[in-house]
């Protein structure tokens, strides 16, 4: 599975392992909803085996619609128009504050990676 925290200007990218327990950051693709960029993302997809991409969701911490929304929703449309396997949307809610508390790998492909332990934490119930 990958997951995708999605940004106008850069996505963070992370996989799961086989089993789908673990998640850990992949990368960051730049400008991913330009023509180049959803190239990438299927191209990753590919490499990676991913059955399943999650996209995190950019609502608000009441959990509602922001006006990011409406901009992850349009990238949505065109990246299930490259890709052959399911896309789903995750909430993702608070990964970036996470992810902004260190690592080694991009904060954007940390953010993604939360996401995507959180997806799978969720999709394990």
């Amino acid at each position: 599975m990958l997951a995708l925290d999605y940004g106008a200007a850069r996505t963070g990218v992370a996989v799961s392992d086989p089993t789908g327990t673990l998640a850990r950051p992949l990368c960051v693709v730049q400008r991913a909803a330009s023509e180049a960029g959803l190239a990438r993302l299927a191209e990753l997809v590919r490499d990676e085996q991913a059955k399943r991409v999650v996209v995190g969701l950019p609502l608000t911490l009441r959990g509602e619609r922001g006006a990011q929304v409406s901009e992850t929703e349009r990238f949505l449309e065109a990246l299930r128009e490259v890709l052959d396997v399911p896309v789903d949307t995750f909430d993702e809610r608070f990964t970036t504050a996470l992810a902004a508390r260190g690592g080694e790998a991009p904060e954007d492909a940390r953010a993604a990676a939360h996401l995507l332990s959180s997806y799978l934490a969720w999709a394990s119930r």
